[in-house]
């Protein structure tokens, strides 16, 4: 299933049933999942661990060297999981010494000319569109949605299940469960229609939009609604994860919309 027009160096581990087309360039020190499909002219760089049954369409190259002037050579890695998609022109760096890695989870979806940069730790079944750009070291749950052309400061954080809407600059972190647009960016509501194709239940959806109802619309400061919402809210993995989430930032939260 390699065509004879590809180069595989021959120190890659590719596994039985890949299929390789023309004129891909697949360096060492790459391992190549099961079942994984490999477009024309794509080109998978030194460190590249991809898994299973992924899907890498032309001109996309994958794990290149970090776009940054630290970066000495180091041995470091891009692992993509399984069932992952990574449409044409996509460009994903490998990590640094300060992670040694960049990793992006299962059944993904990269549409073309994204750009991942070294460092990113990015979380199973996200939806990145057209054109979206993150910096190093950014942090994505699972099931997030960058929509076209969104930017990401780098050390920056989008919490699980967060909707982020077209051409919007992510600089603070964007809490889980969120809808997040305008610019500044700012909170836009829960992203209930997400949630509920995942199978949330109305009350769940309720409780979390109250959450943050407490936190972005009643004019709390950031400390009085996390206080009011670890009294009035009873312990709940989503309340806890929302909670951690803003406990952890190091960038400080997204403001709400009458708070910009």
């Amino acid at each position: 299933m390699i065509q004879p027009l590809a180069y595989i160096h021959p120190q890659a581990k590719i596994a039985d049933n890949v299929v390789i087309e023309p004129f891909v360039t697949i360096h060492k020190d790459v391992e190549i999942g099961e079942g994984t499909w490999i477009g024309s002219n794509a080109t998978i760089m030194e460190g590249a661990r991809i898994g299973k049954n992924c899907r890498i369409f032309p001109g996309a190259v994958i794990s290149g060297i970090p776009q940054d002037l630290k970066f000495k050579g180091e041995n470091t890695l891009v692992i993509i999981g399984d069932n992952t998609t990574i449409r044409e022109c996509v460009t994903i760096n490998r990590g640094t010494k300060d992670h040694w890695r960049t990793e992006i989870g299962s059944n993904c979806l990269l549409m073309a000319y994204c750009h991942v940069a070294h460092d990113c730790q990015i979380g199973d079944n996200c939806i990145f569109s057209n054109n979206t750009t993150l910096a190093g070291h950014i942090t994505i749950g699972d099931h997030v949605v960058l929509a076209g052309m969104v930017a990401i400061h780098q050390f920056c954080k989008v919490g699980s299940h967060a909707f982020v809407t077209g051409g919007s600059l992510v600089r603070k972190d964007v809490p889980p469960y969120v809808k997040a647009a305008r610019e500044p960016l700012s909170y836009a509501g829960i992203n209930s229609v997400g949630l509920r194709r995942r199978g949330f239940s109305e009350d769940k959806i309720n409780e979390i939009q109250d959450i943050y109802r407490t936190l972005f619309v009643k004019n709390n400061n950031v400390s009085k609604a996390m206080e009011i919402i670890e009294a009035d809210f009873r312990p709940t993995e989503e309340r806890d994860e929302i909670l951690n989430f803003i406990t952890s930032s190091q960038r400080g939260i997204m403001k709400g919309f009458g708070n910009s």
